[in-house]
């Protein structure tokens, strides 16, 4: 190691830095020590003597300078003694770089950073999925599982899913679909009095009633009604760690908590979207005699003709899948829930929105499904 000497002296004429050895990269953090040490005071005379440095390079330059400059800034009055031409020409070049810059943020590419962003939501997207079929088998399993095993069918608890998602969902249910009744007959007959085929409202209502609208729109209706539900009850569970206290005590959640809803849902909803269309259908009727003056019997009777097996059963058929669809989201979703309220609020909203998605892009299936095989 290279031996450096540093000599403070006070004295009436101020006070004198006698600097000894090499003062380069090897030595800087010695140096940096030895001179942040020193303590100068306001009007002070200093004088930095650099006759014994032998060695001298950029870093014993900026040594030099960050040190006269720090003493400055107390207000002391500094020198640099014994200096050689060379010494200064480097001492004043290293100064010459310490200039305030602006600090500027980089400036981002927006298709790159769009693209980042797609990319990090199609990870997160895929993740999610991910989950939610993980989730998916183990229901399945539960399912198949109570069904071999009815013992463990949690009755009480299914019964009071069945007062809350079916007996108390009848109002909105009903009045809803009585209302879409009324509009498709009211849009029908519009465009169907042109041709004086008035008559043909009942088929128009009647099919995509049974068909398509009357099942659909009761899924909807579930799935905000009670998907967020669900989602709601199980994730402030999962807040109270109550969820956490039924493993503790050797209970499974998803028999106690998941299950129930599941088969609740799975029962219920054939009812509902039979509700739903029967409804819908007393609405069509209501306006088809008020406004083109169609009989009862005579709307009853073009609905026999128009109105087959086929045509009840492939409404009946999707709606015990609805269900699942919106008991599975509804329930994973609340799974999910962690951190505070907040969170309970964010997986509401994405199992509403999930459950939508879902329902919708399985009725498209169902559709394509049964024209292919010519239902």
């Amino acid at each position: 190691m290279t031996e450096i000497t540093l000599k403070d002296n006070h004295n009436d004429n101020g006070r004198s830095i006698l600097l000894k050895g090499d003062m380069t990269i090897i030595t800087a953090n010695n140096w940096r020590s030895k001179l942040n040490d020193i303590a100068v005071s306001n009007n002070q005379p200093v004088i930095i003597n650099m006759k014994g440095v032998r060695n001298f390079d950029t870093t014993g330059a900026w040594l030099i300078y960050s040190t006269k400059k720090r003493m400055e800034k107390v207000g002391a009055n500094v020198t640099i003694g014994d200096v050689t031409e060379k010494q200064t020409a480097l001492i004043l070049h290293v100064g010459s770089y310490d200039t305030a810059t602006e600090k500027t943020a980089p400036t981002k590419n927006k298709w790159l950073q769009s693209l980042a962003t797609m990319g990090a939501s199609a990870i997160a997207l895929f993740e999610k999925i991910s989950r939610l079929l993980e989730f998916l088998g183990v229901v399945v399993l539960g399912f198949i599982g109570s069904i071999r095993h009815p013992g463990r069918i949690r009755w009480n608890a299914m019964t009071t899913q069945f007062e809350e998602i079916g007996l108390k969902a009848l109002p909105i249910v009903g009045l809803l679909s009585f209302l879409i009744g009324l509009v498709l007959v009211q849009q029908g007959a519009v465009e169907l009095k042109q041709f004086g085929a008035e008559v043909f409202v009942v088929d128009l209502v009647g099919i995509s009633t049974i068909r398509e609208l009357g099942v659909l729109i009761c899924a909807i209706m579930v799935a905000g009604r009670s998907g967020s539900a669900f989602t709601a009850q199980i994730g402030s569970m999962k807040l109270e760690e109550e969820v956490d206290a039924m493993q503790t005590i050797g209970l499974d959640p998803i028999d106690v908590l998941i299950m129930p809803r599941v088969f609740a849902l799975f029962i219920l909803m054939p009812l509902l979207g039979f509700y739903a269309s029967m409804m819908s259908l007393a609405g069509g009727a209501l306006l088809s005699y008020i406004q083109l003056g169609i009989p009862l019997d005579t709307f009853i009777e073009r609905l026999r003709d128009v109105i087959t097996v086929k045509t009840f059963l492939v409404g009946i058929l999707k709606a015990p899948v609805f269900g699942v669809i919106i008991a599975v989201v509804g329930c994973f979703e609340g799974m999910q829930v962690e951190g505070g309220a907040q969170s309970v609020g964010e997986h509401t909203t994405a199992s509403v929105v999930a459950s939508i998605f879902l329902v919708i892009v399985s009725d498209a299936f169902f559709a394509v499904f049964f024209t292919a095989i010519d239902w």
